[in-house]
């Protein structure tokens, strides 16, 4: 599973089918996983100071293939417009994401989509759980770490953070019982060290660049 895979299935209602949060901070969010992950597999990193390049900018270190078609894509997409900062590709890099991971969960039998209709007029889908056995795992980790306190590996630590800059770890770990702490203690892990260099720099980069993103849209959505 990807990161953003995860990621998507912890921000969708296993019953509803429906995401918990909105648009756009879920979609900016997944493409924030996909960078993550993509400097996990040492593919991309994020420059800075006196290494030659203006620092804060996405670099392709390694353009051969992943073998997954989303990473692929969003890779090629890097190279073809090298030197951006996150917060600047993180739009482009979003635009279809969710669907092609829905429409690559759903065959995997993770996620099945059902089809409705909103007012016997509107067509809809939604994505309940059909098999939520790896989301369990994924939620177990999550909560190992929020609440029992035990270090997280670099994808659980990389959830952690991009929960956090959405703002929605009380809706994903719902039985706390001081949400302020929980909140608190997610924050705090997406700050301290438990990642390689490399690693931490991407998470950070990626919470900025989501948080940066949604408060862009939100100020045009009211403009307009």
């Amino acid at each position: 599973m990807l990161i953003a895979e995860d990621l998507l299935l912890l921000l969708y209602d296993d019953e509803t089918g429906k995401p918990i949060t909105g648009s756009p901070g879920l979609d900016y969010s997944l493409a924030g996983a996909v960078l993550i992950e993509l400097t996990l597999l040492g593919k991309i990193d994020i420059t800075v100071a006196g290494d030659g390049d203006k620092p804060g900018r996405l670099k392709v270190l390694d353009s051969s293939p992943t073998g997954d078609a989303v990473l692929d894509e969003r890779l090629a997409f890097i190279a073809d417009k090298p030197g951006k900062r996150p917060k600047d590709q993180i739009g482009r890099l979003s635009k279809k994401l969710r669907d092609q991971l829905l429409a690559q969960l759903a065959p995997r039998g993770v996620l099945e989509a059902d089809e409705g209709k909103v007012l016997g007029l509107f067509p809809v889908t939604r994505w309940p759980a059909k098999d939520a056995r790896h989301e369990a795992q994924v939620r177990a980790a999550l909560e190992s770490v929020l609440k029992v306190g035990t270090t997280p590996d670099e994808r659980t630590g990389a959830l952690i953070a991009l929960l956090s800059a959405l703002n929605v770890v009380p809706k994903v770990v719902t039985d706390a019982v001081d949400k302020k702490a929980l909140k608190q203690r997610a924050k705090q892990l997406a700050e301290s060290d438990w990642a390689s260099d490399a690693v931490k720099k991407a998470v950070s980069e990626m919470q900025a660049a989501v948080t940066t993103a949604i408060i862009v849209a939100s100020t045009a959505a009211t403009a307009s």
